[in-house]
C-alpha cells in the first residue's frame, strides 16, 4: 500500500525545488496534492505531471506575501477534497541583504512568507486535523537557523523564528498533530542557481563528509518520513537534512 494513500498534503512553494520533488513523491504515495504557487504556467505543470502518473493534484496561485491568500489556499483545499492531512510549509523568500542596507519593506516581505504564512496556514488547517485527531505539519527550515554562519540577517534571523514557531506549535497542537522542520543545507534548487549555483555554496560541500551538496528529491524524502507513521513519536524536532555539514 502506498504510504500516503487517501491522504490530502497542502505544500507551498511547489512549483519549483524542494516543493515540487515533495509534490510529485507525495503523488506517488497516493497523497492528493495541492500545490500552490505564484506562477501559473509552472503549478499547472506540476499538476499535469502528477495527473499523467495517475495522481490527483489542484493548483492554487498565491503569494503569500499576501497572507490573505492563506484563506484562500485552505478554502480551495477544502472545497477540492473536504479535508487536510498534511501540511508542508514550504514557501520562501531568499534575502541577501546584510546588516547595514536591508530596507524595511524587504524585512517584512521575508517575514510574511518565511514566517507568518506557515504560522497561519498552521492555524487553518488545525481544527481539521484535530477533528480527524491526526495531522502533521512540516516547516522547511535551515541551517541558517542554527547559527549567523550559512546566511544574511532576515534569512538567518526568519530560519531561527522557524525552530522557534515548530517547537511552539508542536508543543500547543499536539497529542492530534505532529510538527516538525527539516533544516536544508546547501540544496540544488531554482533559488540556489539564482545566487549562483552549485559554485556559490562549494564551501559548504568541501565541509561536508559527503563531499557534495543535495538534492530536492533527498529533501522530498525527508518530509515523507515526517509526513508519515514512521515518524509517529517524532514531533518539535528540527532535523537536519545537510550532508553533515558541522558535524
Amino acid at each position: 500500500m502506498k504510504r500516503l494513500e487517501g491522504k490530502v498534503a497542502i505544500i507551498t512553494g511547489a512549483t519549483s525545488g524542494m516543493g515540487r520533488d515533495t509534490a510529485y513523491l507525495f503523488a506517488e504515495e497516493g497523497a492528493k496534492v495541492v500545490v500552490v504557487g505564484r506562477h501559473e504556467e509552472r503549478a499547472k505543470e506540476v499538476v499535469e505531471k502528477i495527473k499523467a502518473k495517475g495522481g490527483e493534484a489542484i493548483a492554487v496561485i498565491a503569494d503569500l506575501i499576501n497572507l490573505s491568500n492563506v484563506d484562500k489556499i485552505f478554502d480551495a483545499a477544502i472545497k477540492a477534497y473536504g479535508t487536510i492531512d498534511i501540511l508542508f510549509n514550504n514557501a520562501g523568500k531568499l534575502s541577501l541583504s546584510r546588516t547595514d542596507d536591508i530596507s524595511v519593506e524587504e524585512w517584512e516581505d521575508t517575514f510574511k512568507i518565511d514566517v507568518s504564512s506557515y504560522l497561519f496556514l498552521a492555524q487553518k488547517c488545525a481544527p481539521v486535523m484535530k477533528k480527524k485527531g491526526k495531522g502533521a505539519i512540516i516547516n522547511n527550515g535551515s541551517v541558517a537557523g542554527t547559527s549567523a554562519r550559512w546566511g544574511t540577517v532576515a534569512y538567518c534571523t526568519m530560519k531561527h523564528a522557524v525552530n522557534g514557531l515548530t517547537a511552539a506549535m508542536a508543543r500547543e497542537l499536539g497529542p492530534e498533530i505532529r510538527v516538525n522542520a527539516i533544516l536544508p543545507g546547501a540544496i540544488h534548487t531554482a533559488m540556489l542557481d539564482s545566487v549562483g549555483g552549485p559554485d556559490a555554496v562549494k564551501p559548504m560541500a568541501l565541509l561536508s563528509p559527503l563531499q557534495r551538496i543535495g538534492t530536492g528529491r533527498e529533501i522530498a524524502t525527508t518530509v515523507l518520513f515526517l509526513a508519515t507513521d514512521d515518524s509517529s513519536f517524532i514531533t518539535g524536532q528540527m532535523l537536519r537534512v545537510d550532508g553533515g555539514i558541522d558535524c
